[in-house]
């Protein structure tokens, strides 16, 4: 059964721990403080930031600019772990560009901050975390792209967004998350603009 620690609280974080939970993965979320709330799952081990990550998949569900204070804690740590990226690096103060290097990603930025080991891949940037949760885009199965260097990391993700009832599509190397950041941008400001709803989003029809 596979292992999924995923730091942060917000509404990314659950939407991958329902992911997990339709996959029957074993579940750790790690969030500021281990203070219990309302909205608690049953199903999941919380910890706090700098407690030893459980999992053999690591999902970083904060924001980009919250990677180095992440890393702070966890950049040893990270070593031979499956570590999911599914940041979009926008300027949400003026959502007109990608904050990442315009020949990288923030995907391949982290890729090159962790140590020998680490395997990262991109994935569920260009998903709204309501078809997530929901594991439907409007009227059809969710699609889920990701990207990545490694084959068994690959794979491991590909089995849990599959054992979630979702479809699985890999676009490529980890040189493809730029892309993927450029579809999750132009998503999103779609969203903000009111032109898409939050329950809808890109799909591909088989």
């Amino acid at each position: 059964m596979t292992s999924i620690s995923i730091i942060g609280s917000g509404k990314m974080s659950s939407a991958i721990a329902e992911v997990a939970t339709r996959a029957g993965a074993s579940i750790q979320i790690i969030r500021r403080s281990t203070s219990s709330s309302s909205g608690d799952r049953p199903n999941v081990t919380y910890g706090a930031l700098g407690d030893e990550l459980t999992g053999d998949l690591v999902v970083l569900a904060v924001p980009y600019n919250a990677y180095p204070s992440i890393l702070e804690f966890y950049r040893e740590r990270l070593r031979d772990k499956v570590v999911v990226d599914i940041s979009n690096p926008i300027d949400f103060t003026t959502y007109d560009e990608l904050k990442s290097p315009a020949d990288s990603s923030t995907a391949a930025e982290l890729a090159k901050q962790l140590p020998e080991g680490a395997e990262v891949v991109k994935a569920f940037n260009v998903n709204l975390g309501d078809t997530l949760t929901a594991g439907t885009n409007g009227t059809t199965t969710t699609t889920v792209l990701f990207a990545g260097d490694y084959a068994e990391a690959k794979i491991a993700v590909a089995d849990l967004i599959e054992a979630s009832g979702m479809r699985a599509v890999d676009v490529g190397p980890l040189s493809r998350a730029r892309e993927l950041e450029a579809m999750g941008f132009l998503q999103i400001v779609l969203s903000a603009l009111g032109k898409t709803r939050n329950e809808s989003g890109f799909t591909l029809l088989q």
